[in-house]
């Protein structure tokens, strides 16, 4: 890579400050290539005080930091469901955040998944991440189905690693009167793929079917416009690129034509009463305006406190701007590597920069077990990523806090692993 560019292309980047507000790994003194905020974001600095400001706040206050503080604890989630509205394209009231990611998606299932008659079945890509798929098969079970004939695992075609589009409207057409629900990713945890919500929900509705999606890898990563592709619900953590710490407080989202109406059944806890009887301890729940009368539990403070500080930066930083710079980023990243020997490295992830986010997921040369020996002399020199089965290296550089030397620095580093282990 040319390293003047390199050096020039840092330099003009207009988020380059937001590098020095992040916590950056090192080991022995010398800092890491961190490419690995597809699976754990790195800590906002502004996270530290966030939670010793709560910690605080609790030993001076006890019970009374409920309704005393800015904010009071009963409205601590109430900015964040703001800050994760703007990040998915939705209405302030059509997001909550609560629990973790699989959480909130057996509440949503509860809610959307509804067999009846000849619809029962459920679409799902196949490879989805085993938590999804763990609550999706559990929930079929629950309403005594078999899963064997219920669930739908829709595959890429053989010898191709993506889905393709036309193969998931096909696969939604052919089971039109039975299909209940298609539940998919916004990105493919996998591959990186990115997939269009609206063109998804417009297949599933056209068939009477709804449309559920996983954004653990799209939220912070891609531009979302949810409420405008008219998907029914979404879940995510919020650990990822929303930089929210180990276990963070996740989110979901629900269309507000499903809000408001007892059509739709809800498993429910007191968190989701209005909040102007909440206290009251009514024998029936009042429910919350909005998504908010999904919330069960009351929020965990300290959890959500990193979040916090975290989607300020998000607000300060523009997300048009983070995901030009990502762009960037992960193109430089794909360039380096199509440079290295060809047939060295197997790109599984789009080329198409639409169609993906900050993620590259690579295959090596030579099988699985050269890709382990190629993936721990990577994390050996500095370089973090994370492997996937059965033989997938997935890397992303962060546009938060990942540079463009750094991604020099990774193909150089990649390069020698691929050297040093033939």
């Amino acid at each position: 890579m040319n390293r003047a560019l390199v050096q020039g292309a840092d330099a003009q980047d207009p988020l380059r400050a937001f590098r020095e507000r992040f916590a950056l790994p090192t080991r022995h003194g010398t800092p890491l290539v961190y490419f690995c905020g597809h699976s754990l974001g790195l800590m906002p600095l502004a996270a530290r005080e966030a939670v010793t400001s709560e910690v605080d706040r609790w030993a001076a206050l006890g019970i009374e930091a409920q309704f005393r503080g800015e904010p009071p604890w009963v409205d601590f989630v109430r900015p964040l469901s703001r800050g994760l509205a703007a990040l998915v394209g939705a209405h302030e009231h059509e997001v909550v955040a609560m629990n973790a990611l699989t959480v909130n998606l057996h509440l949503m299932l509860a809610s959307f998944y509804r067999p009846e008659g000849r619809r029962t079945r459920v679409l799902i890509e196949s490879g989805a991440f085993s938590s999804d798929r763990y609550a999706v098969a559990a929930q079929i079970a629950w309403h005594g189905l078999d899963e064997a004939a219920t669930l739908i695992e829709l595959a890429p075609r053989t010898g191709e690693d993506l889905v393709r589009d036309e193969d998931l409207e096909a696969a939604i057409e052919r089971t039109s009167d039975e299909l209940a629900l298609v539940f998919w990713p916004g990105v493919q945890f996998r591959t990186g793929q990115a997939f269009d919500c609206a063109r998804i929900a417009r297949a599933a509705h056209r068939v009477g079917a709804a449309a559920g999606f996983d954004l653990a890898h799209a939220i912070g990563n891609l531009s979302l416009a949810l409420h405008d592709a008219n998907a029914d619900f979404a879940v995510w953590c919020g650990y990822k690129y929303l930089n929210g710490g180990p276990g963070a407080i996740g989110g979901a989202y629900v269309h507000e034509r499903h809000l408001g109406s007892d059509e739709r059944p809800r498993l429910t806890g007191w968190w989701g009463n209005d909040p102007a009887s909440r206290f009251d301890m009514r024998p029936r729940q009042q429910p919350a305006s909005g998504a908010a009368a999904w919330h069960v539990s009351n929020p965990p403070i300290l959890a959500c406190a990193p979040l916090a500080a975290s989607l300020t930066l998000f607000a300060e930083a523009g997300f048009t701007r983070l995901r030009t710079k990502s762009i960037a980023l992960t193109g430089a990243l794909q360039a380096g590597i199509d440079a290295l020997p060809r047939g060295a490295v197997t790109l599984v992830s789009p080329r198409d920069p639409s169609a993906r986010g900050c993620q590259l997921s690579l295959r090596i040369a030579g099988g699985a077990d050269r890709g382990r020996r190629v993936f721990a002399a990577l994390e050996a020199g500095g370089a973090i990523g994370d492997w996937r089965e059965p033989d997938i290296i997935r890397v992303a550089p962060v546009p938060f806090y990942n540079t463009f030397a750094e991604v020099e620095a990774f193909v150089d580093r990649l390069g020698a692993a691929l050297d040093a282990n033939p």
